[in-house]
């Protein structure tokens, strides 16, 4: 199923900006830090699992639970 990376990286958004949403921009520096480019993610980009197993572990740094 395509864009499940993008859906982890706007559920990552999500919950760490749920207080305050102008933060969006600084959780996507911190994701572009760890390798992670948001920008290059749609709903339509294909599933790759070692990008899948970065954004997770990138969830797990920041306490973000994506079930």
């Amino acid at each position: 199923m395509p864009g499940k990376i993008k859906r982890m990286i706007d559920e990552i958004v999500r919950q760490r900006t749920a207080l305050n949403p102008m933060f969006a921009g600084m959780v996507k520096t911190k994701l572009l830090l760890k390798g992670i480019d948001p920008s290059r993610y749609d709903a339509n980009s294909p599933d790759d699992p070692a990008v899948i197993q970065k954004v997770a572990a990138a969830g797990v740094e920041m306490h973000v639970d994506l079930k």
